[in-house]
Parts: C-alpha cells; sequence; structure tokens
C-alpha cells in the first residue's frame, strides 16, 4: 500500500534525478519559447512571483508575500502548463485544497475539512459575482466553464474571508478573476482532443472600438465522454456544453474606468440517481440528462481619487436554471455593492462598503425530493469596514474590521476579525489572525423532503426514511485561529507555512426523529431523520509550500497539508484525507519546447455511500505534458493526466451508489494566436 512516507521517498528521488539532468540556459535563438511578453509569469524571476499583486485578503493590492493570509495564486502560466481543462481541476494545484471528482461531472471540492458534492463552507467567485447557491449551499461546478484563456488568475484564500466577502466565506474564498479586455487584443483559437474532449474549441477575439475603448468576444463548445463505474459499465454520466460572452473595459479619464460584461451557456450532463419507491424493487436506477442554462451581466464604475483612495460600484444580475436531477432549481439574483477605500492620516487604509442582494427562486418537486415551499424570495443587507493601522512603518500592522449582515432566515450576522502582520526583514513575513465567520442554512436545509431508502420488514408496510428541513436552523459558527510564516532565505527559494485551529458551533447535521406513519401514495411508515443545530466540531492542521527556480529555465514547486477533524458526536464517515502532497515541474527546453509534469498524492477516505459508508483507497496521480511553440503564434501541446493509473475513484455521489472510476487520459491542444 502506498503512504504518505513511500510518496515523500519517490518525490525525493525524483527530484534527485531530476537535478542531475542538464538544463540549457535561456540564451540565444533556442534559449526558450519564442511569443512570451516580459509579464508572462514563466519569465518573471523569484522576486517578482512571490510578489505578485493580490486583491482577495484585502480589496485593495497588496504583494502575495506580505498579504496576513494563507492565499495562494493559479497564474495564467499555471493554466496554461498544466494541460488541465476545468476549473475544479486547477484547485488540485493549490496547497491544502480538497478536491475530489465524483464523475465525469461533478466535483467534491473544499478546503480545511467537511468536503462533500456541495461542499457548503467555500465561497466562490467570478469577477466578484457569486457562484454559491443559496438552495444547495455549494456550487455547481460543472457550469463554471469558462475559457481558461481569458483567466487572468484564480485567488484561493484558505481560512475564512468573512470580514469583506460576507457569509458562508468560512473555510476559504475562491476568486476567478479574468482579464480585462485591454489585455486580449487579437485573436485566440484553441482546439482539443483526447480520450474525454472529443473536441473542446475556443475562439476568442479581442478589438478597440475607440480611444481607450476595449472590447472581447468568445464562444466556446465541449463534448466530453462518459467515465465507467467500477463494474467496468458506462456511468452515462458525459456532458456537453456551449458558452459565449463579452467584455467592454472604457477607460473614460484617468480618473474613471467602466467595465460591462456578460457570459450564455447552455449545458447538458448526464448523471445517475437511485430513485426510492415504494413497491418493490424500492429502488430504481435512472440516468438523467441535466439541461442547465444560464446567463449573467455586471456592470462595475471605478472612480480613483488617488493613489490611497477609490471608490467602486458593481451591479449585476444573474439567472440559471440548473438540473440537478430529478429537480430544476431557477434563480435570479440582483446584486448591488459599494465599496469606498480611503488613507485617515499617513497609519490608517480603512475600506468600507455596503451591499443589497435579492434572490427568487423557485423549484419543482418529485417523490425523491421536493422543497416547502417551492418558490423563495429572499433579501440581504451588508455593510462591512476594515482598518489597516500602521503600528511601526514597514514591520508592523494591526488589521480590525468586521462585516454586518441581515438576512430574511437568521436575522442579523457578525463577522469580525482580527489579524497582524509583522515583516522584521524584507524577506519574512509573519502573520496571525482570529475570526469568525458564519454559513448561513441553505434552502434545502430549511425546507427539504427527501426520501432516501426503503426496507421492506417481514411483516408490516414498508419502511421510508425521509431527511426533512428545518426552518428554524441558525447559522453555524466558525471561530478561527491562524498563524502563518513565509521566507525567502535566498533569491531563489521561498516557503509559505500556515497552521490553523477552527472551533464550529451550532454545527448542522442529522438527527433521527420518532417514527409516523403515512397513508398515502401508499401505507408506509415514515423513519424521519431532521436538520438539526445539534452538534459542534474542530479542525486544525497545517499547509507547507515551496518554490525553488533551479536554473533560469527550470522551476519547482511542492506543497503538504495536514489536516484533523473531530465531530461531536462523531460521524460514521470521513470525507477529509488526512495527508496530501504534491510536486510539480516546470522546465523550459532547447528549441522553444516546454516538459512539464506533476505528481500528487491523497489519503484514504471513508465518505457515505447510501445508509453506510465505503472506503475510497489513496491514490498517486501523475501528469505530464509537453508543449512546442514552432512561432510566436502557435503552440502545440501533449498531455497525459492520471498516467500510472488505469483509474481509480475519488468520491461517491449522494444520489446512487455508482462509484465512477477516474480514467488515464490524454489530449492534444493547439493554440493559435491570430
Amino acid at each position: 500500500m502506498i503512504t504518505p512516507k513511500t510518496v515523500r521517498r519517490m518525490t525525493l528521488a525524483g527530484v534527485t534525478c531530476l537535478l542531475a539532468i542538464h538544463c540549457p540556459t535561456a540564451s540565444g535563438a533556442d534559449g526558450g519559447p519564442p511569443g512570451k511578453s516580459a509579464d508572462d509569469v514563466g519569465d518573471l524571476t523569484l522576486e517578482q512571483l512571490v510578489n505578485v499583486q493580490v486583491t482577495s485578503v484585502s480589496k485593495k493590492e497588496t504583494d502575495l508575500f506580505t498579504s496576513p493570509a494563507a492565499i495562494y495564486v493559479i497564474t495564467q502560466e499555471d493554466i496554461r502548463r498544466s494541460g488541465m481543462t476545468s476549473i475544479p481541476e486547477l484547485l488540485r494545484l493549490v496547497p491544502g485544497m480538497d478536491v475530489a471528482r465524483i464523475d465525469a461531472n461533478h466535483w467534491a471540492v473544499s478546503v480545511r475539512g467537511f468536503n462533500d458534492q456541495y461542499a457548503n463552507k467555500l465561497l466562490v467567485l467570478v469577477d466578484g459575482r457569486t457562484v454559491y447557491s443559496p438552495v444547495t449551499a455549494g456550487v455547481f461546478w460543472n457550469v463554471q466553464d469558462m475559457p481558461l484563456e481569458t483567466i487572468d488568475r484564480i485567488e484561493v484564500i484558505r481560512g475564512p474571508g468573512a470580514t469583506l466577502w460576507g457569509a458562508n466565506a468560512v473555510d476559504g474564498v475562491i476568486n476567478i478573476i479574468t482579464k480585462s479586455a485591454r489585455e486580449t487584443q487579437g485573436g485566440v483559437a484553441t482546439v482539443t482532443y483526447g480520450t474525454e474532449d472529443q473536441p473542446s474549441t475556443t475562439v476568442r477575439y479581442g478589438g478597440q472600438a475607440a480611444t481607450n475603448l476595449f472590447y472581447r468576444v468568445y464562444l466556446t463548445y465541449f463534448n466530453r465522454e462518459n467515465f465507467s463505474d467500477s463494474t467496468g459499465q458506462d456511468a452515462a454520466d458525459g456532458w456537453n456544453s456551449a458558452r459565449g460572452g463579452f467584455r467592454i473595459d472604457w477607460d473614460a479619464s484617468a480618473a474613471n474606468n467602466f467595465t460591462l460584461q456578460g457570459d450564455y451557456y447552455n449545458n447538458r450532463a448526464g448523471e445517475a440517481v437511485d430513485e426510492t419507491s415504494l413497491t418493490p424493487p424500492f429502488v430504481n436506477r435512472v440516468n438523467f440528462i441535466d439541461d442547465d442554462q444560464g446567463g449573467n451581466v455586471l456592470g462595475r464604475w471605478t472612480h480613483i481619487f488617488s493613489d490611497t483612495s477609490q471608490l467602486n460600484l458593481q451591479l449585476y444580475y444573474d439567472h440559471s436554471e440548473q438540473g440537478d436531477a430529478p429537480i430544476v432549481i431557477k434563480n435570479d439574483t440582483y446584486d448591488l455593492d459599494f465599496q469606498h477605500r480611503f488613507a485617515l492620516g499617513t497609519r490608517q487604509d480603512i475600506v468600507w462598503g455596503a451591499g443589497y442582494r435579492y434572490l427568487a427562486t423557485e423549484t419543482s418537486p418529485s417523490f425523491f425530493a421536493a422543497l416547502t415551499p417551492p418558490n423563495e424570495r429572499e433579501q440581504l443587507f451588508s455593510t462591512f469596514i476594515q482598518d489597516d493601522v500602521t503600528l511601526v512603518r514597514d514591520r508592523l500592522h494591526l488589521i480590525l474590521g468586521s462585516k454586518f449582515e441581515h438576512n430574511d432566515s437568521t436575522g442579523l450576522e457578525i463577522e469580525p476579525s482580527v489579524r497582524l502582520l509583522w515583516t522584521p526583514t524584507k524577506k519574512q513575513t509573519v502573520w496571525a489572525a482570529v475570526s469568525r465567520a458564519v454559513r448561513t442554512p441553505s434552502d434545502l436545509e430549511g425546507g427539504l423532503r427527501q426520501n432516501r431508502s426503503v426496507v421492506q420488514p417481514p411483516a408490516g408496510p414498508p419502511v421510508l426514511v425521509s431527511v426533512f428541513g428545518n426552518p428554524g436552523l441558525e447559522s453555524e459558527v466558525l471561530t478561527s485561529y491562524e498563524l502563518g510564516y513565509r521566507i525567502k532565505p535566498v533569491e531563489s527559494l521561498s516557503f509559505d507555512l500556515a497552521a490553523f485551529y477552527n472551533v464550529y458551533d451550532r454545527f448542522i447535521t442529522t438527527v433521527q426523529g420518532t417514527p409516523f406513519f403515512e397513508a398515502t401514495p401508499v401505507p408506509h411508515v415514515v423513519v424521519p431523520l431532521t436538520f438539526e443545530n445539534s452538534s459542534d466540531a474542530q479542525t486544525y492542521g497545517t499547509e507547507i509550500s515551496g518554490e525553488w527556480r533551479v536554473t533560469g529555465n527550470w522551476r519547482l514547486t511542492a506543497s503538504d497539508s495536514f489536516l484533523q477533524a473531530h465531530q461531536n458526536p462523531q460521524p460514521s464517515y470521513d470525507n477529509n484525507p488526512q495527508n496530501q502532497f504534491q510536486i510539480r515541474s516546470y522546465l523550459d527546453l532547447s528549441h522553444h519546447f516546454e516538459l512539464d509534469g506533476a505528481v500528487f498524492y491523497v489519503d484514504p477516505i471513508d465518505p457515505i455511500l447510501g445508509n453506510a459508508t465505503t472506503r475510497i483507497p489513496s491514490y498517486v496521480r501523475t501528469d505530464l505534458g509537453v508543449s512546442w511553440r514552432p512561432t510566436g503564434s502557435l503552440e502545440i501541446g501533449v498531455y497525459g493526466e492520471n498516467l500510472t493509473d488505469g483509474g481509480h475513484p475519488e468520491f461517491t455521489s449522494y444520489k446512487t451508489a455508482v462509484i465512477t472510476e477516474i480514467p488515464r487520459s490524454v489530449m492534444v491542444r493547439v493554440t493559435w494566436h491570430f
């Protein structure tokens, strides 16, 4: 059996072998891939890499190296060179992020514990627009399929971010930031074909309509193959999607910038559902096709008063019709957000803001699952303030703030935080934080009835196990304690360490109630499982990552995470791998070739399968990619994922007993800039 110690030994041996390879320098005609600008992350020095600007920690630009939070940035260079084709797969690159693929079009994604198909403690945003579903308290990852070429970076905060971002930013925040239209001038066409993508195509074009007025449009389509289950049978989970969108950026003056952007998508994805029945055989496996469609439009105005003062006003509308077999969820969101940053004297930097959100939700009922009421209307009012106080110039900062929100379900929520940032030298950062965050109950937890399973006793009517919502639920509350340290001992090497201890109160779990009798549709006994704030939990762990610029054209990154979770009462399942480890290599070869590889190790888990649990073994995933740029406008790449394993499971579905195998895959990608 492969253990973390074995993987570490394998990795150390691999790194030793790699160090013995002669790496040509980046001089002369064969020194590296052509067509890269000076801004490409792959060409930056480590000094520039660790000082990448991020905005998610403080809602203003700060250096990643001196940010008082556990933050990681997936850059456009990471996206291009990884060979990965979806956002959830890209999140595997983040230290401590738990990404488990359920089938061809579903993922479970979380950080610092409590992973699930609808992991409910992770807030996800795209250019400031939330894609966290209030119905399921999670993210439908299979419709977050924007062209990866348009993404500038993905900023991931491990740990609470509720003071700035609000409820449900409990264990982390993912902020997907796309490029401005100014940065995407000209055309790009990408075609991907392989064992999974059959095929995928993206076409994007950007132009300039007038002085300081830039635009881009894009179209993308993919068709992805079915996976197989553990018995070798077709899992009927293939999917295809078409999406189009636009973005307009207008620099009206030196002080005023406007952005208008929007997307529309149509998605079809298969999934298996074990539908419960009160007549034999009591369960019927049905292969559904989820039809998903939706669109959004977002407008943003930025006014710059000075280098230390600016104002942002953002408004967006989002509509979605999400198939979640066998129900359909329709959601309309209207959101207005105002933010103002200003300096108070020479030692205080204040950011404050206010927001309003209106949500309208409709759901279609079935015997398997139904919501009461089927139509919901909810309003959210919020305001926040955060003050960055310089205690010792260039050395010590105290960051204080809080979010204040009022929603129709749980009323007023207060989410404060205190952060301390110490930079004893230019090559060291120490930070500590104490934060409070809340996770509001979802519509499912408030009004669900899900008929989970049926048992026929030797005598008497069938026994139906059903999950019931509870409209009186309170928000889950997290109190988090974090400590972090970053160091750059030499110019070519940096390390990032984070430790945390989280305490959860009013944790929502199901509690068995008193059985009762129902006469329709046929006489049966119901055993109710009702959502209650009946538990508490604690998690603690560490996350360590490092980056080494071995030579001018070879870069290594590695990370290791440890997580321990305790819940009272202790559940029978465990969705969280205790250890995860990865190492990645980016190598620029001569003659404009690139060789990139990665190894990922994940510990075993014991998730729920039906009314019991099952063991998902540990696994090692090995990825390898080779790309070539014969000209500055053309790139050809061949990529393989999970190359050393013919197939393995990573997670279970709550809808079916089918366990899908994640297969080995190979693809070819051609990108043409015109």
